[in-house]
């Protein structure tokens, strides 16, 4: 493999497993990182550290040109973008490697292509693979999206063409609210991500999120099955398992292999996510997405698979080519994640940062903890309020779901509020326990309940 030391372009969870996949590797690390974040567990255990701004990400975790200074003045051969930040910009892959270093992840046109939700649904239908009904181009004119909204019948969903994360997405009931909300989600859209453009699809009631993790050289794409993310609030991940409760074998096939075949058709490279909406009612499965780049739930394939897919991939932007084959991939029992954020579910989840003044973290070879957490560490207030992953495997759903709600009791994160009571409570819930739920149920089950 031709890198030998790897500057991490992150900070926070992702960071410290970007640092321990090259650690398993043998391979140097330098973490570039924020003023606020100088004493973070990525700098720690980092081998150089190099500080490149003051806490606004735009200053700091957002500047290019910083970043590639650094990877340059530190020695650098590649950079690790995690996810988030610029993980998804095409321009930031571009400029690493025209300035001579290997990028750990997918081409910047790739990105490009795979990032414009528009494009990424014509790419899709270019392989096969069922897209929900709705725009086959971007959307700029209030009529256009009128009369598409009514050819494939309300309710709809407006979405941002250049967007992510959940972010940007309104639901309209009817032409009159469609006419009011899409200026607004335009506005929106160009605030957030620089980028105006709209597009709309068939809101499909009761839906489950299921992703497919997709593994690529540029040669050959296999997968490893599937994630069901479907607890979500305000359309953000709050529980993500593996394999996926709701789908029977010959769907998980189907799904699996469309999300190669979309893989194949970018020539992808490295660890990429091709995301699903599944209608439990028809059978049915829709793309919706690709991120390109590591997903924060990839430790729940990785409990079921046995597989380091962030080592995969570094290896692959080191020249090496897959080292496992498709029939190598099996589903080995089952994985729960939970996302522990510094937020206090008794107020509306408002942000919590602090000082953690406690931390006991169970220990055992059906668990993980993926964190930046430590005693004495000093939450900032600038970032995501992801705390840490805790993740739990057994040898069935069942086992897990009671194995997760012993282990829930022996973690401890003192001196700021978190999201544990929240994974108590539905870890006790009869509905999750029977994979009754769906892409809207978690905000139907916080109503007029008290954490």
């Amino acid at each position: 493999m031709n890198i030998t030391r790897v500057l991490i372009a992150n900070r926070g969870e992702i960071a410290v497993r970007i640092n321990q996949a090259c650690r398993k590797l043998g391979l140097a690390t330098v973490q570039v990182h924020s003023s606020a974040d100088a004493d973070s567990l990525a700098v720690r255990l980092a081998d150089h550290a190099v500080e490149i701004g003051p806490p606004p990400a735009a200053k700091s975790y957002l500047n290019i040109a910083a970043i590639i200074d650094a990877a340059r003045a530190s020695g650098a051969d590649a950079v690790h973008p995690g996810y988030g930040f610029l993980a998804e910009n095409g321009e930031f892959a571009d400029a690493v490697t025209a300035a001579g270093l290997a990028f750990i992840g997918p081409s910047g046109d790739a990105i490009r292509l795979l990032g414009d939700k528009v494009a990424a649904r014509q790419v899709a239908a270019n392989a096969g693979v069922p897209t929900v009904p709705g725009s086959t181009a971007r959307l700029t004119d209030v009529d256009a999206g009128l009369g598409l909204a009514a050819r494939i019948g309300y309710p709809v969903m407006i979405k941002a063409a250049a967007g992510g994360g959940g972010r940007g997405i309104r639901v309209v009931a009817d032409a009159e609210e469609f006419a009011r909300q899409f200026p607004q989600a335009s506005a929106e859209a160009l605030a957030a991500f620089g980028d105006g453009g709209l597009y709309v699809e068939k809101m499909i009631a009761r839906a489950r999120h299921v992703e497919v993790q997709v593994l690529g050289d540029g040669q050959r794409w296999i997968h490893c099955f599937e994630r069901e993310c479907s607890l979500q609030r305000r359309r953000q991940k709050v529980w993500e398992e593996a394999p996926a409760l709701c789908l029977t074998a010959e769907v998980r096939a189907a799904m699996c292999t469309a999300a190669v075949k979309l893989a194949a058709q970018v020539k992808y490279s490295g660890a990429g996510t091709v995301e699903f909406l599944y209608d439990e009612a028809s059978g049915e499965f829709y793309f919706i997405e690709v991120n390109t780049r590591i997903q924060v739930e990839h430790p729940v394939t990785e409990m079921i698979t046995g597989l380091d897919l962030v080592a995969e991939m570094i290896r692959v932007a080191g020249g090496e080519r897959l080292s496992i084959e498709q029939d190598d991939v099996e589903i080995r029992g089952h994985a729960i994640e939970c996302r522990i954020n510094a937020e206090n579910p008794a107020k509306n989840f408002l942000p919590q940062p602090g000082t953690v003044s406690a931390l006991q973290v169970p220990v055992a070879d059906d668990v993980r903890f993926d964190t930046m957490l430590f005693e004495g560490y000093k939450v900032p207030p600038f970032y995501d309020s992801l705390l840490g992953k805790l993740i739990v495997h057994g040898d069935s759903r069942a086992a897990c779901l009671a194995r997760l709600r012993e282990v829930l009791t022996l973690l401890r994160i003192e001196g700021l509020a978190t999201t544990i009571p929240l994974h108590t409570a539905l870890a006790a819930d009869p509905q999750v326990a029977a994979g009754e739920f769906d892409t809207r149920f978690l905000e139907r089950w916080l109503a007029g309940r008290s954490l």
